[in-house]
């Protein structure tokens, strides 16, 4: 038991989310050593929402709002870290959620298909029942795509995910959205829109943020899109990383 009387409760509190993902089997044991980089820059930020990543997020809903077929890409961290804010974001702007893992199994993906049938999303895709295809160029297990989601989809959210496949979803003409609290990461570099914050903060914001943006005009959205410069966001992040050094 943690107490709350700590002062890196909250820090702790996800550590111990992320470490009882690994014993229940669903999360790859190198997975910790990815959480651990994320929360090393998060410290550095101060642990706070900076003022690019609102912005960046305000873009994403909004590219998201403005997609034909929006797809939440989810691996085992996003799922330990946040699953029913992640639920709760793809219903309100009307996404849906594949998993897609680089340490793929049957039994990994069997353990998070029922998770999320257990927090009420039955919906989900990149089961081992689905209709898979393989995205070309990628070498390794993230290759496999779901043909109604990923494998389809225009805008695919693609959180605390891996560079090699982010590029490859780029090259394929889909609108590429991250959350990466490394601005330095290829993810980040090759993403149209980059995020640079903790997913447990990011997700419920977004969340907020889909309620606003649902009731602006269509021409508002895509204007919020067309202006947004990624590599623009992305410097100012870093200098946020320099005065938290």
């Amino acid at each position: 038991m943690i107490p709350k009387s700590h002062p890196r409760y909250e820090s702790l509190l996800l550590r111990d989310k992320i470490a009882k993902a690994f014993e229940k089997g669903y999360l790859a044991d190198t997975a910790m050593i990815a959480h651990g980089r994320g929360e090393a820059f998060d410290y550095i930020i101060g642990e706070q929402t900076v003022y690019p990543a609102k912005r960046a997020m305000y873009v994403a809903v909004a590219a998201l709002l403005l997609s034909n077929n929006p797809v939440i890409s989810v691996n085992g961290n996003a799922t330990a870290l946040a699953i029913d804010e992640i639920i709760e974001l793809a219903k309100a702007i009307n996404a849906k959620i594949e998993i897609n893992l680089f340490y793929r199994t049957d039994e990994r993906v069997r353990l998070l298909t029922k998770l999320y049938k257990d927090h009420g999303y039955p919906e989900i895709l990149g089961s081992l029942d689905d209709d898979i295809e393989y995205l070309n160029d990628i070498p390794n297990n993230r290759a496999s795509a779901s043909k109604t989601g990923i494998y389809t989809a225009d805008t695919i959210l693609i959180p605390l995910e891996d560079g090699d496949r982010a590029e490859i979803l780029k090259k394929s003409g889909k609108n590429i959205l991250t959350i990466d609290l490394n601005p330095l990461s290829r993810t980040s570099k090759m993403s149209d829109v980059s995020i640079m914050d903790n997913i447990v903060r990011a997700i419920p914001f977004m969340t907020k943020i889909a309620q606003d943006l649902k009731t602006q005009n269509r021409d508002v959205l895509v204007e919020m899109v067309n202006e947004f410069d990624n590599n623009e966001n992305l410097k100012e992040s870093i200098e946020h990383i320099k005065r938290g050094l």
